[in-house]
């Protein structure tokens, strides 16, 4: 198990392991956010946000809500709208970077999508 926080811990996220490999997204949301995204089925991400600081934002084709933290604003990871999609995406960066420096990194060009 590892385990990652945003900056101010009131957020905090457990995952079976480190994946083996991160996604660099281009998109206009992405790029802003700057994550470095894991890829997990729903079932294996622990996130706890025992004061409800956490905050959601869908946008563009409305596929995905974004979360992070209403306190430090860290984005945390995103998840389908769609529950049958088993896809979500955890910003490693929120983790020791010794665990993702090393991962090798695929660029996904979501700009052109």
């Amino acid at each position: 198990m590892i385990e990652g926080s945003c900056h101010c811990g009131a957020v905090r996220l457990t995952l079976p392991e480190a994946p083996a490999d991160l996604g660099s997204c281009n998109c206009s949301l992405c790029r802003r956010i700057g994550g470095l995204w894991g890829y997990y089925r729903p079932d294996e991400v622990v996130v706890r946000d025992p004061d409800g600081r956490l905050a959601g934002y869908v946008q563009g084709d409305e596929t995905l809500t974004s979360w992070h933290c209403a306190r430090c604003g860290c984005t945390t990871h995103w998840s389908p709208r769609d529950p049958a999609l088993q896809r979500t995406g955890v910003n490693l960066r929120l983790f020791d970077p010794a665990i993702w420096e090393p991962l090798p990194r695929r660029l996904i060009d979501g700009a052109s999508w």
